[in-house]
C-alpha cells in the first residue's frame, strides 16, 4: 500500500527523521492559511499523487506551463498555486499519458538545500535483508542512475540477527563525501529512517531528494513510503491513510475482497489459486502468443461468492476477451471453485470465452459439474492445454 507524501513524512517524523514543516491543503484557501503558518519568505506548493517525477510533470491543462512542485515567495502567490493545481489532471513519467487528478497539495517551508542526496530502504531479495541504499546523486531518478552511472550507488545491508548499528550510517556517510558534524546528523538520521521502517513494517521508503543544509543538517525533503499489504492487520491506523481516489477501481475491489488483483494491460483474464501458480500461468499465455490482463490470486479459501466477484472484476476491464480458470485444488477443493465458476458464469451472464483447468483434490467431481452445467465453458487436460486454447479463443474472437 502505498501513501502520500505528506502522510509519510508524519509518519517518518514520529520517529525522529528530520522534515520540514509543513501542512496539507484541499483548497486554496485552505492552502493560504498553510502558508501563514509558516515562516516564509519561501514556501514550496506540492502535488500530491502516487507518483513520482512531479517537479518535471505538466498539467494537461497547461502543457507548457509549470510543473506540479513550484517554489514560490508570497502567501498571495501559494493560493495562486494552488488554484491552478487543485482538480486539475498532472502527467507525469510514472502515471503514464492519462496522468492523475491532484486532489491535495503539501504546502511546505522553502529549505536552504547545499547538497542533494539519495538514500532508500527495502527489502533486498537476493540477501534477504534491509538494504540501505544511497547516492550522490540527489533530485534524478534512481533507476537513470542506475543504468548509466551504477557505481554512484552504494548499498548496505543489514544482518538481521546484529541488526543495525551506527557504523553501518558511518560507512554511507564516509561514501556520500560527508564531513564534520553532518556524519553525526547523517547517523542519526539513518537510525530512525531504520527503525520506522521496521517497525511500519514497510516495503519501501524513499528519500529523494534528502538534503543537506546550510547549516549542514539532515533533511528529508522528499519521502515515499510503501507498505507490506500483509502485514496491515496490525497496523489500522497506516491502512487508514489509504487514499481509494489513487487506486485503480478494479484493484479497490478486490483489497475489499480479500482478492490479490493487480490490473495489467493485456486481454486474457487471469483467475488462480495461489501466487506462484498465477506468474505461472501468466507466463505461459505470454508464451503461447498473447498477454495477461490481470494477476488474480483467489487464494486459498475460494468460496463461491468470492469467485464471482473475482469474474465481476475481471469482466470490468473493457480490454479481456476470454477468461483462464487455473485451479489446483488443496484447501480450495476443484468441486467448489467449480460451484462457484459455474454460479458467477449464470449470475454475470458471462460473454467472453472461458477455458477452464482444474486439477487436484475432488478433480472429477468438479469436471463433472462444469460438463453438467449447459454452459459453454471449455475444458482443459493441463496448463499447456489451457493456455493454447484460451489464446486461441481470444484469436477467434479478434
Amino acid at each position: 500500500m502505498n501513501i502520500h507524501e505528506y502522510q509519510g513524512k508524519e509518519l517518518l517524523k514520529r520517529y525522529g527523521v528530520t522534515v520540514l514543516d509543513g501542512y496539507v491543503a484541499f483548497t486554496p484557501e485552505e492552502a493560504e492559511a498553510a502558508a501563514k503558518k509558516l515562516p516564509g519568505p519561501v514556501y514550496v506548493v506540492k502535488s500530491q499523487i502516487h507518483a513520482g517525477g512531479r517537479g518535471a510533470g505538466r498539467f494537461t491543462n497547461d502543457p507548457d506551463g509549470k510543473g506540479g512542485v513550484r517554489v514560490v515567495k508570497s502567501i498571495e502567490a501559494v493560493k495562486e498555486a494552488a488554484t491552478a493545481m487543485l482538480g486539475n489532471v498532472l502527467v507525469t513519467k510514472q502515471t503514464g499519458p492519462e496522468g492523475k487528478q491532484v486532489n491535495r497539495l503539501y504546502i511546505e517551508a522553502g529549505c536552504d538545500i547545499a547538497r542533494e542526496l539519495y538514500i532508500s530502504l527495502l527489502i533486498d531479495r537476493e540477501t534477504s535483508r534491509i538494504t540501505i541504499m544511497a547516492s550522490t546523486e540527489g533530485g534524478m531518478e534512481i533507476e537513470e542512475v542506475a543504468e548509466h552511472q551504477p557505481e554512484k550507488i552504494l548499498r548496505t545491508a543489514i544482518d538481521p540477527a546484529a541488526g543495525f548499528s551506527d557504523f553501518h550510517a558511518r560507512k554511507l556517510a564516509f561514501g556520500l563525501g560527508l564531513k564534520g558534524k553532518q556524519v553525526a546528523a547523517f547517523t542519526k538520521f539513518v537510525a530512525a529512517f531504520y527503525k520506522a521502517f521496521v517497525d511500519l513494517d514497510c516495503a519501501i521508503v524513499e528519500v529523494n531528494p534528502l538534503v543537506v543544509t546550510g547549516a549542514g543538517e539532515i533533511v528529508a525533503l522528499d519521502a515515499k513510503v510503501s507498505f507490506d499489504d500483509s502485514a496491515l492487520f496490525r497496523h489500522k491506523d497506516i491502512e487508514a491513510l489509504r487514499d481509494d481516489s489513487e487506486m485503480d477501481p478494479k484493484e479497490l475491489d478486490a483489497v475489499k475482497n480479500d482478492l490479490n488483483y493487480v490490473a495489467l494491460d493485456g486481454e486474457i483474464g487471469c483467475m488462480v489459486n495461489g501466487a506462484g501458480l498465477a506468474m505461472a500461468t501468466m507466463d505461459i499465455i505470454k508464451l503461447y502468443g498473447s498477454s495477461p490482463a490481470n494477476f488474480l490470486d483467489v487464494g486459498g479459501t475460494a468460496t463461491a461468492a468470492r469467485v464471482t466477484e473475482a469474474f465481476r472484476i475481471i469482466t470490468s476491464d473493457v480490454n479481456v476477451k476470454a477468461i483462464l480458470v487455473n485451479i489446483f485444488g488443496g484447501i480450495a477443493k476443484c468441486d467448489m471453485i467449480a460451484t462457484g465458476v459455474v454460479e458467477a458464469t449464470k449470475t454475470l451472464g458471462l460473454k467472453v470465452p472461458l477455458v477452464v483447468r482444474l486439477e487436484g483434490t475432488n478433480v472429477d467431481l468438479g469436471k463433472k459439474i462444469l460438463a453438467e452445467s449447459g454452459l459453454a465453458i471449455i475444458p482443459a487436460d493441463n496448463l499447456a492445454d489451457a493456455a493454447q486454447k484460451v489464446v486461441a479463443a481470444v484469436k477467434k474472437v479478434a
